[in-house]
């Protein structure tokens, strides 16, 4: 894992293939469906302003972040979008979470896709960055609708839920870090740095400390050639 870095310092990942395929080999069992890249949560290291427009046109996360603190839960839901797979390196998740803007933890949920057989596979799990992601053994597709949330629940533990509503499935699990709760977002990311073709990503519903989401202005974000329309309310999607 990378070394803590300065708020003012963006955080890179400077994995070869090699080097991923090494990672995925230690940390995920044979035919895992996440075992292709490095972990999520490498989150960028805020405020936006110390990268300019340059920072807002292309991010390591799409989607929009809240800033500030006192963040304590954030629930949101999502459709998980049908790709074309155009490299065997493509590798993205939509999630919601807590943190990773402007600090050194991430305590999110998603459900990814990946395309290291060539054709997409799609698995969910959760992450409480910067220990490695945990993957569900939940049936997961193109077109399911998810709702995912981060909830603190007091002495530095972490209630994160995710439900397949499509599927019929729900998740839950309490975890312990020592976070910050300095952001709240809504977010696609690439760990490989290699997004699939895809024609948007929806989220909906998004609710952050019980409020919705536009009532705390939250920061737009590209990455890989996807771009948020505008908020409204707690509703986006992400474009090419």
């Amino acid at each position: 894992m990378p070394s803590p870095i300065s708020r003012t310092t963006l955080r890179t990942k400077a994995f070869t293939v090699g080097a991923v395929a090494a990672l995925a080999a230690a940390l995920f069992p044979a035919g895992a469906a996440a075992a292709t890249a490095a972990p999520f949560g490498y989150a960028p290291v805020g405020p936006a302003s110390v990268y300019g427009t340059q920072w807002a046109s292309s991010s390591p996360w799409g989607g929009y972040v809240a800033t500030g603190s006192g963040f304590t839960s954030i629930t949101g839901s999502w459709t998980e979008p049908s790709v074309t797979c155009t490299s065997s390196n493509n590798l993205f998740a939509p999630w919601v979470g807590i943190d990773g803007y402007g600090s050194q933890t991430v305590e999110q949920t998603g459900a990814q896709v990946s395309c290291a057989s060539g054709s997409p596979v799609y698995s969910a799990w959760y992450e409480m960055y910067p220990a490695s992601p945990v993957y569900l053994s939940k049936p997961v597709a193109a077109g399911d609708s998810f709702t995912g949330s981060v909830t603190a629940t007091g002495g530095s533990n972490y209630l994160i839920t995710l439900t397949d509503n499509t599927q019929g499935w729900t998740y839950s699990t309490t975890k312990r870090l020592n976070a910050e709760d300095v952001s709240a977002e809504a977010i696609i990311e690439s760990p490989s740095q290699s997004y699939p073709k895809f024609t948007a990503t929806k989220f909906t519903g998004i609710t952050v400390n019980g409020n919705v989401f536009s009532s705390y202005n939250p920061i737009p974000l590209s990455s890989g050639g996807y771009s948020p329309t505008a908020l409204n309310g707690g509703s986006f999607s992400l474009v090419p």
